[in-house]
């Protein structure tokens, strides 16, 4: 292991939401039903091998991107194809799976000698690799283009995250997937964690380890790029992985075949905070329960994506977020002094509490989508040297050289979703930022 950088970062914020979790790890009933879902992969076409009543077995492909062939979307545990859910266009939402734990395990050859070329394959042909996103851009990864360098966040900062000692739960694995990453840049392999968890990943080889401190995103990759080895144009390409991606990657190359068992964290003001030991894709019912007026999340508060009570865990996520959803706007809030509602910018009574440690936010906008206003908070919780609103701007603008000098591709939605958090104008910025991405990538 070689020794990285240690930095401390300013700026940003930490969301007061208080975690009552606990780090008790409940192992639940296999589930039903589980369901892939195409959408998490950005930049996937997905064109389907299976039918509704089809039986397949663990590992088996359903659907292959469109444009190539051999980047495979592969199910975690072997059953029958309930059903195919299609959304606007037709595009397909979520492939349902009715489970059978006994069904065959798909075996993979797992050569005694690794290289970057069958570890390629493998990872191609199990389903794996979409464990990797590509920077930049943040989509699914041209394995025809191999990274500069692999950088893998170990400290993820964001409200309610899961603790790293709890997800890698077995040190070979993680061990395991560490040695097969590396075998795929020319680069290093980039780990990034707190100084707090340094001893946790000290004993880990063949990564270069990073100690980054301070609030809100500086656990974010991006952010880790940024200040360890930026992307300077469209062609330098780096790949991103999480903490799950590289044990499921471990656990492949370990036993030859996929091992859907995951810890998932479910977290926040309505919920059961616990761990759960379930599978990939699983159906939330079977390890949550959550009041009716709850808004369950897979993923955090942040970023994540709204699900219903019986939807299925996204394929990166390790965490269930749980916040009170809010039916009715609040009868005349905007008066109200907000000794209950938290304030970054400091506008609100509950900023000169130093006794109110916690907040229970909900989903209100407290407020509608007006001009954008330029007033230096943007940049406070942003650490990195990127103007975020002359940005957006350009974006607004389809201005790509512009886009390109601000430094768009150093960027991807979760970097700037504290941005949208504190903008009084109510801007949806992850959702322009992803406009302007996907329009630079297009018009190349």
């Amino acid at each position: 292991m070689a020794k990285g950088t240690m930095k401390y970062l300013s700026k940003g914020y930490n969301i007061k939401i208080k975690d009552n979790s606990s780090s008790e790890i409940v192992n639940v009933k296999f589930p039903q039903k589980i369901a892939i879902k195409p959408t998490d992969f950005i930049g996937i076409k997905p064109k389907l091998e299976v039918e509704i009543g089809d039986t397949i077995k663990s590992g088996d492909a359903i659907a292959h991107h469109k444009y190539n062939p051999l980047i495979k979307i592969t199910v975690p545990v072997g059953g029958k194809i309930l059903n195919i859910v299609r959304g606007q266009r037709r595009v397909i939402t979520e492939i349902e799976i009715g489970t059978d734990r006994n069904t065959e395990k798909k075996q993979f050859k797992i050569p005694k000698k690794l290289q970057q070329q069958n570890i390629l394959n493998i990872l191609l042909e199990s389903g794996q690799f979409l464990f990797f996103k590509q920077r930049p851009f943040n989509t699914i990864c041209n394995p025809d283009i191999l990274p500069r360098d692999i950088f893998i966040s170990g400290m993820d900062t964001a409200p309610l995250a899961a603790d790293e000692n709890i997800l890698i739960d077995n040190d070979d694995y993680f061990q395991k997937g560490l040695t097969v990453l590396s075998h795929l840049t020319s680069g290093q392999v980039h780990l990034s964690t707190k100084p707090e968890k340094k001893k946790l990943f000290d004993k880990f080889q063949d990564i270069t380890l990073h100690q980054f401190d301070g609030p809100h995103p500086a656990g974010n990759v991006g952010v880790h790029i940024h200040h360890i080895s930026p992307i300077l144009n469209r062609d330098d390409v780096v790949w991103t992985c999480n903490i799950k991606g590289v044990m499921q990657i471990g656990k492949l190359f370990t036993k030859s075949t996929l091992d859907p068992e995951i810890l998932v964290k479910v977290s926040g003001n309505e919920s059961n905070n616990k761990y759960f030991r379930t599978v990939m894709g699983a159906d939330v019912s079977s390890f949550l329960t959550a009041s009716k007026n709850s808004r369950i999340i897979s993923g955090n508060v942040l970023t994540g994506t709204k699900i219903e009570n019986n939807g299925y865990l996204g394929f990166f996520d390790s965490l269930i977020s749980i916040i009170p959803e809010a039916k009715q706007p609040e009868f005349i809030g905007w008066i109200k002094p907000g000794f209950s509602k938290e304030s970054k910018s400091k506008t609100l009574a509950s900023s000169f509490n130093p006794f109110k440690k916690f907040y229970k936010p909900d989903t209100r906008y407290h407020g509608s989508q007006r001009t954008f206003v330029s007033s230096g908070n943007y940049e406070n919780v942003l650490p990195m040297d990127i103007y975020p609103v002359f940005l957006m701007k350009a974006i607004l603008a389809k201005d790509i050289e512009e886009m390109e000098s601000l430094g768009i591709y150093e960027l991807v939605e979760e970097d700037i979703a504290l941005c949208e958090y504190i903008c009084p104008s109510k801007i949806e910025w992850q959702d322009i930022l992803s406009q302007g991405l996907a329009l630079i990538e297009k018009e190349g």
